[in-house]
């Protein structure tokens, strides 16, 4: 969209900000290492000692809904016990989570260990999040965020890539070294200068509201929780079962990451240029035809590479355009609370997908995965669809920033002063409008 810029950090504020963002920016590096490859290690042994189709559902989505509860109760800890204590709290919590896996193997106890790992993750997110709130303004929050996702994305795509090498020293050492780097992530966060961050809370806005207001962007976010959710716990299990062993399936579950992390720009900035709906309706035509691609093309390492990575591209793409499209029509006192409503959706369709999809694996065989990846983004590309022809094109309110599934406190690191600007200026416009109607 021409006459914006992105905002450039001067030399002497990045020396600032150096420090108050190394510490928790490193926590989050050193976590996610462990904690990117343990949703498809979880799953593929699991698979591996003959559990069901269904339980590795089970298992799969326990994490998610543990993310879905932290949402909604983490804050009120970090409030009590402050920011480092409670990171802490979090990490020591992820690393037991992990290294039980390796003292007891039963569906039910790794049930429970997903849900605490999921309830704990979040919290993290949540504490890193709000550190680069305090951290930043709203000037420099495109900046923040950027270095967010590469800390997240970079280490989740490191650690699936060595997913490999690690269980090639035996089935416990993966949760162990997994247990090792959450319990060394606290390092970083508790020798930075002792400050306390403190995010000011908003509540989310209610369903209805949301529906009202965007219910494309309800929808795409919706859809997206389940898409990407499938991606990262049931798409190993398709993986193995096609013939691929443990290193292979983290080397394609790393090149899905990396999809996502160079495709989602420029599909964004795309999304600037025409209507979102548009944008949204073609991601998941695209996604749907991948989907097909893979149902029916020959397996092929070299091709399903290739298919997997512009399929990462695309399914991580829907969650950050579908919010992009809502923002630009709600109003600038409730960007933080559509934003957040919107995660806590997105968090349900995430609750949600493995329960569903799973099923049809145990029916279907591991192609059920791709036949729910195109039911669902056909159906989702006829609602796109449905909606820019029904209503008028909502004009972008600033440029679109990357961004991935985070907490409450990364909510408000989406608002930035371009999106706030925008915002107003366009609640001023129709004032205008209104006010010269006869």
């Amino acid at each position: 969209m021409k006459g914006h810029r992105r905002p450039r950090l001067s030399a002497s504020v990045s020396r600032h900000l150096l420090p108050l963002l190394l510490g928790p920016l490193l926590s989050l590096f050193i976590v996610s290492l462990g904690n990117g490859f343990i949703a498809s290690l979880s799953t593929l042994r699991l698979d591996a000692a003959g559990v069901p189709a269904h339980l590795i559902g089970v298992v799969s989505s326990a994490y998610f809904i543990g993310l879905t509860l932290g949402a909604v109760s983490c804050d009120r800890l970090i409030g009590r016990i402050g920011h480092i204590r409670a990171f802490s709290g979090f990490a020591s919590l992820t690393a037991a989570s992990f290294l039980l896996h390796c003292m007891v193997f039963d569906p039910t106890a790794w049930t429970v260990f997903r849900l605490v790992n999921g309830w704990a993750t979040l919290g993290i997110f949540l504490v890193v999040e709000s550190w680069l709130l305090l951290a930043g303004d709203q000037k420099t929050r495109g900046r923040l965020l950027a270095l967010y996702m590469i800390a997240f994305y970079g280490a989740g795509m490191l650690g699936q890539a060595a997913l490999g090498r690690l269980h090639a020293g035996g089935d416990t050492v993966p949760f162990m070294v997994a247990g090792m780097l959450a319990a060394l992530s606290v390092l970083p966060i508790v020798i930075v200068p002792r400050i306390a961050p403190a995010a000011e809370r908003t509540e989310p806005l209610r369903l209805l509201r949301l529906l009202r207001m965007s219910p494309t962007g309800v929808v795409g976010c919706f859809g997206s929780g389940i898409a990407i959710a499938a991606v990262y716990t049931l798409l190993p299990l398709y993986l193995q079962r096609v013939g691929m062993d443990v290193g292979q399936v983290g080397e394609l579950m790393a090149c899905v990451i990396l999809g996502a992390v160079v495709l989602q720009y420029p599909i964004g900035r795309w999304s600037d240029r025409r209507d979102r709906r548009a944008v949204l309706a073609a991601l998941s035509g695209y996604c749907a035809l991948l989907s097909l691609f893979v149902l029916a093309l020959p397996d092929h390492q070299t091709v399903l590479v290739v298919l997997l990575f512009l399929l990462g591209g695309g399914v991580f793409a829907v969650y950050p355009v579908a919010v992009s499209h809502a923002a630009d029509q709600a109003p600038a006192g409730a960007l933080v609370g559509t934003i957040q409503g919107l995660l806590l959706i997105n968090s349900i369709g995430s609750a949600i997908s493995p329960l569903a999809i799973s099923p049809l694996m145990a029916q279907a065989g591991e192609q059920g995965l791709f036949w729910a990846f195109l039911v669902l983004n056909a159906g989702l590309a006829a609602l796109f669809l449905r909606r820019h022809k029904v209503r008028p094109e909502p004009a972008p309110v600033a440029p679109f920033v990357p961004t991935t599934q985070m907490s409450p406190a990364g909510a408000q690191m989406r608002v930035t002063q371009e999106l706030l600007q925008g915002a107003l200026a366009r609640e001023h416009a129709q004032d205008r409008a209104d006010a010269a109607a006869p």
